[in-house]
């Protein structure tokens, strides 16, 4: 048996931007995970999970508020189409794969629709498994070219409206700055993905709702819209969450930790102008405004259900986790993937 994990993601900075030929700077984060297992097997089975795939209820009721809960779809879904395109993207560039079989299953912890990466940290998870069951490597299939092929699972499989940055950087691990520039998407099929030193980073919290937010699929339907009908608002705003991404990475090069501060607020702030206070919610807002009355920079590390926050010091932090669990929510001190430049290991905690 073989078991991968991958992590949840935050974006730092530049975010929405990564899906309108922008830049961004995301981390993998280890207080969540998503992890599959393989096992060799006479036949192919996928096994749905007990609790996100459910099929038995103990009443009606019990039917009707799971879905209202989580909706109708789990994680199998996923699991099915990763192994769909991953066998079509070996057929289609001539990559052979011997009639081995195998027994998947799957578990995570990363809380749902609250713009974490959970389904993608699924699919990477299981690419990556189904790489090594049948012994293939980054030469095999590239490690830039992965993230396309994660995606492609979500948007060509299953309709999922998805940009590249959860897949990169779950791909890559660690802290990665992202250039989505339309002419290097064009020529390369990909961006530029360089890696950064998560040694750099701040001191960060997390705060999310309890119950699922909203779905990151559907947030920037509108956005993607006025964007391609040449709306100038919208293109100078993911200009300058572009702006932001590259700001910020000087910043976090020289130890500028106010100044990263700052431009988190920025990036909320624009992206609260462009998408109005109804399309952000009511309960986002408030975690925002919990983190600025405390004197703390935040912004969305996704689409919402969520917000990234910066803090001084101990004090700092402990007043923050009493403001967010007295009001109801979810909260916790970012552990980020620590690698290095060369996607080296620089903690224990990776896997």
């Amino acid at each position: 048996m073989m078991e991968k994990r991958t992590f949840a993601r935050i974006g730092l900075m530049g975010n929405p931007s990564d899906g309108f030929y922008g830049k961004t700077i995301s981390s993998c984060i280890t207080n969540f995970h998503a992890k599959v297992e393989l096992t060799e097997s006479r036949i192919l089975r996928l096994l749905p999970h007990k609790t996100f795939d459910p099929t038995e209820f103990s009443s009606l009721k019990d039917l009707e508020l799971t879905s209202n809960r989580d909706g109708y779809y789990g994680g199998i879904r996923l699991i099915y189409a990763t192994c769909k395109r991953f066998s079509e993207y070996c057929r289609e560039n001539n990559i052979e794969l011997d009639d081995r079989n195998y027994i998947v299953s799957y578990d995570t912890n990363i809380p749902r629709q609250v713009g974490l990466g959970g389904s993608s940290a699924i699919i990477v998870s299981l690419l990556k498994a189904l790489m090594e069951f049948y012994g293939l490597t980054d030469e095999d299939i590239p490690l830039e070219s992965q993230p396309n092929l994660v995606l492609s699972v979500e948007t060509e499989e299953l309709g999922i409206n998805a940009g590249l940055q959860d897949r990169v950087i779950q791909t890559y691990g660690g802290t990665v700055f992202m250039d989505f520039d339309k002419q290097i998407m064009d020529s390369m099929k990909h961006g530029l993905y360089e890696r950064m030193d998560s040694g750099l980073l701040p001191n960060l919290f997390l705060a999310c709702m309890c119950g699922s937010g909203k779905d990151s699929g559907k947030m920037h339907n509108e956005m993607r819209f006025r964007f391609n009908q040449g709306d100038r608002e919208i293109i100078n705003a993911m200009s300058m969450f572009a702006r932001f991404a590259c700001e910020a990475k000087q910043a976090l090069e020289e130890g500028d930790h106010k100044h990263f501060g700052v431009l988190m607020d920025m990036n909320f702030d624009l992206r609260r102008k462009i998408y109005g206070d109804a399309a952000i919610g009511e309960s986002n807002l408030q975690m925002i405004e919990i983190s600025r009355s405390l004197g703390a920079p935040a912004k969305f590390p996704g689409s919402g259900g969520a917000v990234i926050g910066m803090y001084e010091d101990e004090e700092q932090y402990r007043r923050l986790k009493k403001a967010f669990l007295d009001h109801g929510f979810r909260f916790a001190k970012v552990e980020p993937q620590k690698l290095d430049i060369s996607g080296r290991s620089i903690s224990s905690a990776n896997v």
